[in-house]
């Protein structure tokens, strides 16, 4: 490699990120963008694609998109449809980014609520990589990230059917890492603890609770969007092309704390 720099950066890489246009998602596109890959991207919402479109072209950042929700079936074959002509048949890398959560007790769960978290954060994870498994062997490659959470390793406030689903990233990231290796195809988890998205606001906006947050945290300070977005860019980047079948916090500490 004539430029040894070029290793470390995700440079024409072709990458799908789901739900790109909020959070995470939004800060991943941006760097990869900045670091020159080839994004799609996906959202239910028409409106916000535009907007992040137009931020796109002004900044010359080599993004496109369609509007699907990748929760249902139908909204997973059309994104593969379209993302498949765009990039002729060819992806490198995908960032299972799209999440939800509904906050209340177990005992209060509906079949309807369980139903949608599950299929927004897991069905949509696990039939994405299927979708998109033929795509990497025609590139000759891929890389699979999932967006978990520290909450699937830990007992945590976001519940247990969320927990749940994360738990199951983790858990599908180290058996594809088995099952798919031989098709150079690597799969790894992301587990960030709470992070200055809109998600997040909505319960960090309460003081004591907030405090409490970062009382748990060594760092002493919630993630900004950009500090997972590092870690998935390098992780579409060849200097990672030996990881795979782990699970990587992205927390400030928070999974080591216990009673210090």
């Amino acid at each position: 490699m004539s430029n040894p720099a070029a290793a470390y950066t995700p440079h024409g890489k072709r990458v799908l990120v789901t739900g790109g246009t909020q959070g995470i998602g939004r800060a991943v596109i941006e760097e990869l963008g900045r670091l020159g890959a080839k994004v799609y991207t996906c959202s239910r919402n028409a409106a916000d694609l535009s907007n992040l479109l137009n931020e796109a072209k002004q900044q010359g950042w080599d993004v496109a998109d369609c509007q699907a929700d990748v929760s249902t079936p139908e909204g997973r074959d059309h994104l593969i449809a379209n993302l498949t002509f765009h990039f002729d048949g060819h992806l490198d890398a995908l960032f299972n980014n799209v999440g939800t959560n509904i906050r209340k007790p177990t005992i209060d769960y509906s079949l309807q609520e369980f139903q949608s978290v599950f299929s927004t954060n897991l069905e949509s994870a696990f039939f994405l990589s299927q979708l998109c498994h033929p795509l990497f062997k025609t590139s000759g490659e891929g890389m699979i990230i999932m967006n978990s959470s520290v909450a699937a390793g830990l007992a945590m406030k976001s519940g247990s059917v969320y927990a749940m689903t994360k738990a199951s990233l983790n858990q599908l990231a180290m058996n594809l890492c088995c099952e798919w290796s031989k098709d150079n195809i690597r799969t790894v988890s992301l587990a960030p603890w709470y992070t200055n998205t809109p998600l997040a606001k909505q319960v960090l906006q309460n003081d004591e609770y907030r405090e409490a947050v970062l009382n748990r945290t060594p760092l002493g300070r919630v993630a900004e969007p950009i500090e997972v977005a590092r870690v998935v860019c390098w992780l579409c980047s060849p200097s990672a092309s030996y990881i795979t079948g782990i699970t990587i916090p992205v927390d400030g500490g928070y999974s080591v704390m216990g009673f210090h």
